[in-house]
């Protein structure tokens, strides 16, 4: 999985938009960064600004932003109403998948070290790139604002993390860190009222309600013995929520933020508001998203509710997307568009997906042309992902076997196995086709120098290798798929044995066929011992799927006679 990080400055300008694209120019000249959304406040006179992207691209796109907003944003004549400390005020950095909270807290330092460095810009770190818990609030830093800084910078316990210990009255401060993503999202009622929405609000919050005597909204604040209001937390751990009435859709809503959506999930949330809302007279009717989600956060709703339902969860990630959305009621105000509401959706390259996006017809009509590519490579990768498709249907017809309720966890996972090894193989048919086109552009670098000479074979090189690794993984990945059509054999749905013979068949031929490549491609090697390990390696691993393919297909055949 890639390593994809999100990024949300906040710049003190809010009214003359030429800065702020200024500003957004130059992250979008940064390769692999996408900008995802600009939204400037004209009463803040500050504009908050997403960008999405693997962790070097989006650190580099930080610091260019940080730079150029130093150059056009003058601090010293900067007024609004939301606290600010400088011109790029606050610059979180945000895991989003493939990477952990520790990893991006160490991208949060080495931007907020190049930042004091390079452009004398005093840096704080907060929350998870702060070790000192003492000064790891964001509203604590920000404390005394602009104004109060020339002072407070120069208390030792304020010195800045990086940069100097010199406010800058031009650019002010910066506080850069990592914290956890942040999904805005409204549960819909058939209700109109504020009030009752706001109850159920206070019932799932983390902060909960204040506690009263006798009656609930009414009654006397209880206070403990030191004078401080006694709270009733509610159900849900980082869960922020409140209830509002939407004018335009006519329904009250209860509007959450969480915090952090690997402790309180959406569907955890949604569920609670469900339960909540029941036992005071209301449904709820649907959901919305402001703004973005991550994938896993969907794949896993989809998972929740289809073993609510007591089925596999071995689908397609179409599929699991399409049951969170049906589920939480996700279109019910506005249709939901997967490709604009998930991020890992919005930074897909659809060059690098051009053939698995094709129907059938077109993808055979591609292969069958006088292009050299899709070849047998793509093929194989793709006979391959056949191959775990026949062994998931198996699974998933087995979980769904009438009488069979006692096994359906057991087929479900290997389903679930299935699709993330099919998912492998298709990925495989468009990169079988990228690294052949890799090698050729390596042909087409220019050789006129020795030292260009020399550039091109390192490439072509490189790329060589490549080519002989893609389909060295197809074999692997292929090979994997064995286990899962082994165990359907064994303990399938018997009227569809034949089906994971056929998969079986469907393995075997992909495993050889991206030997032929393996071979075909290790002969251009000029590191031949790199070649012959490769080779010895592809050699073994035929043998050793070709023993267990015939074995399983001899299995079927005696099933069926």
């Amino acid at each position: 999985m890639n390593q994809i990080i999100e990024c949300v400055p906040n710049f003190s300008e809010g009214h003359d938009l030429a800065v702020i694209k200024q500003i957004t120019d130059v992250i979008e000249t940064v390769e692999g960064v996408k900008l995802l959304d600009v939204d400037p406040g004209k009463a803040t006179n500050r504009t908050v600004v997403t960008f999405v992207g693997e962790p070097n691209a989006v650190i580099e796109a930080a610091y260019l932003a940080i730079k150029k907003a130093a150059e056009v944003i003058d601090m010293s004549k900067h007024k609004g109403e939301h606290p600010r400390m400088g011109a790029t005020d606050v610059c979180p950095l945000i895991p989003v998948s493939g990477i952990s909270m520790e990893e991006t807290a160490e991208y949060a330092k080495k931007l907020g070290k190049r930042v004091g460095e390079e452009l004398n810009i005093p840096v704080y770190l907060y929350e998870y790139a702060q070790p000192n818990k003492e000064r790891n609030n964001l509203s604590v830093i920000r404390a005394g604002e602009y104004e109060g800084f020339f002072k407070k910078i120069k208390q030792p316990e304020w010195a800045p993390d990086f940069g100097p210990i010199e406010f800058n009255e031009k650019a002010g401060g910066t506080v850069i860190g990592a914290r956890d993503f942040l999904i805005a999202y409204n549960v819909n009622l058939n209700t109109k009222s504020v009030r009752l929405a706001n109850s159920v609000a206070f019932d799932i919050r983390e902060a909960g309600r204040v506690l009263r005597e006798g009656n609930p909204i009414t009654g006397k604040i209880v206070k403990d013995a030191e004078g401080n209001e006694v709270r009733v937390p509610g159900s849900l751990k980082a869960c922020k929520a409140i209830g509002w009435f939407i004018e335009e859709y006519g329904i009250a809503q209860i509007s959450i933020n969480l915090t952090n959506y690997k402790i309180t999930s959406v569907h955890q949330a949604f569920d609670e508001v469900c339960k909540s809302a029941e036992k005071r007279g209301m449904r709820v009717t649907g959901s919305e998203l402001v703004g973005l989600i991550p994938l896993e956060a969907m794949l896993a709703a989809g998972r929740h509710y289809l073993i609510k339902q007591k089925r596999s969860v071995g689908v397609s990630e179409e599929e699991l997307i399409q049951i969170a959305v049906k589920s939480l009621g996700l279109d019910e105000l506005a249709p939901f568009d997967a490709n604009n509401k998930i991020i890992e959706y919005k930074l897909r390259d659809a060059s690098k997906e051009k053939l698995v996006g094709m129907n059938l017809r077109s993808f055979a009509n591609e292969t069958a042309s006088e292009s050299p590519a899709p070849g047998g490579g793509s093929i194989s990768a793709y006979v391959g992902s056949l191959g775990a498709s026949l062994g998931t249907m198996v699974a998933n017809l087995s979980a769904g076997k009438r009488g069979w309720e006692d096994q359906v966890t057991y087929f479900s996972e290997w389903a679930d196995k299935g699709q993330i090894i099919k998912d492998k193989l298709l990925k495989a048919v468009d990169e079988d086709t990228h690294a052949f086109n890799q090698f050729m552009l390596g042909f087409g670098l220019p050789k006129a120098t020795e030292e260009e000479k020399a550039a091109r074979i390192l490439a072509i090189e490189n790329a060589t290798k490549y080519a002989c690794q893609v389909p060295f993984n197809v074999m692997e990945t292929a090979f994997e798929t064995l286990e899962l059509l082994a165990a359907m054999i064994e303990k399938g749905n018997q009227n569809s044995i034949t089906d994971a013979g056929v998969g079986v068949l469907c393995i075997k031929t992909a495993v050889r066929g991206a030997y032929f490549n393996v071979l075909v491609n290790a002969k251009e090697l000029k590191d031949r011992a790199y070649a012959e390990e490769l080779i010895a390696n592809a050699k073994s691993l035929l043998a050793k799927n070709h023993t267990e393919a015939d074995a399983l297909i001899a299995k079927v055949e005696a099933a069926l006679v």
